[in-house]
């Protein structure tokens, strides 16, 4: 356990609404991988999205005139988190191609499980409780609901392996999640992106050009919609604010509401795709309200 003394603070109204969008973006994210994997081979999309994100963040640095300069002593962390970067979007990619995006989400959607685990060993102030065990397997108990008709037929045996994969990536999410809560205590959250993304464009160069030489990229509308989505709202957008708000709050009580994530891709697809609202939707997103009441719930 780590002796020093942390910001970790409960989430306040405005952050739970804040961080309540941005799942909610992040939500299409394994639909945004599925589509980029129509044009894009896994490595080079990845090696892509880190370039958008790269450029994403370090533009919003630069206007803010934030100091990008790295520290020698800040080198080890910064690899340790973009190494498990790096791995947690391999996984990803490879294990959604491998499946279908359906069941890409609600395995990848267990990373906040890790998060938890993870932050009552390494995170003061952070323990397992009761009650967030309790919230915890409520919320996945209601993404289960709401995404099973979807799921009805695809039991086949060729998506395991891929759904094994999605769960690793869970697994090094769910630690990067916990480091990065760490480790930005003392980093500025800008910086600690730009190196992130920065310190793994290099890996990902060089493994697509030992792995996918001669495999093409298919610019298509289709393709490149994923890839803008992963590479500037998801990665630019998104993992900004996580991980500015990561500096101040509760992982544990933060994580809980990627749970929301499945659940507001079904209801953005109802709304704007035209898809009916079974009885499963909703049912499912009482049981992951009233698991995020459960965590979020003051003594």
């Amino acid at each position: 356990m780590l002796e020093k003394e942390f910001r970790n603070e409960d989430p306040t109204g405005k952050i739970i609404a804040l961080v309540l969008v941005i799942v909610s973006l992040i939500g299409g994210g394994a639909f945004a991988v599925k589509l980029g994997l129509k044009g894009f081979p896994p490595l080079k999309m990845a090696l892509y999205r880190c370039i958008l994100g790269l450029i994403a963040v370090g533009g919003i640095g630069f206007y803010y005139g934030i100091s990008m300069r790295m520290r020698f002593k800040e080198l080890p962390r910064l690899l340790l988190i973009a190494l498990l970067y790096i791995l947690h979007t391999i996984t990803l990619n490879f294990g959604t191609q491998l499946t279908t995006a359906s069941r890409s989400t609600i395995f990848f959607t267990l990373y906040p499980l890790f998060t938890v685990l993870f932050g009552h060993f390494w995170l003061p102030n952070d323990r397992l409780s009761q009650k967030k065990v309790l919230g915890i397997l409520t919320s996945f108990v209601g993404v289960l609901i709401t995404l099973a008709p979807s799921l009805r037929g695809s039991m086949s045996a060729p998506n395991l392996f891929g759904d094994l994969i999605v769960l690793l990536a869970a697994g090094f999410l769910g630690l990067h999640i916990t480091l990065t809560k760490v480790f930005v205590q003392d980093i500025y959250s800008h910086r600690l992106l730009v190196w992130l993304l920065g310190l793994s464009i290099p890996c990902f160069l060089i493994l697509s050009f030992l792995f996918e030489r001669g495999q093409s990229i298919e610019w298509t509308l289709e393709s490149c919609s994923g890839l803008f989505y992963q590479g500037l709202i998801i990665t630019g957008f998104c993992f900004l604010v996580l991980t500015s708000v990561l500096r101040k709050y509760k992982a544990s009580k933060l994580v809980v509401f990627s749970f929301l994530m499945p659940v507001s891709g079904v209801l953005f697809s109802s709304l704007l795709l035209g898809d009916k609202l079974t009885i499963d939707v909703l049912g499912g997103t009482v049981l992951v309200a009233a698991g995020i009441y459960f965590v979020n719930r003051q003594r």
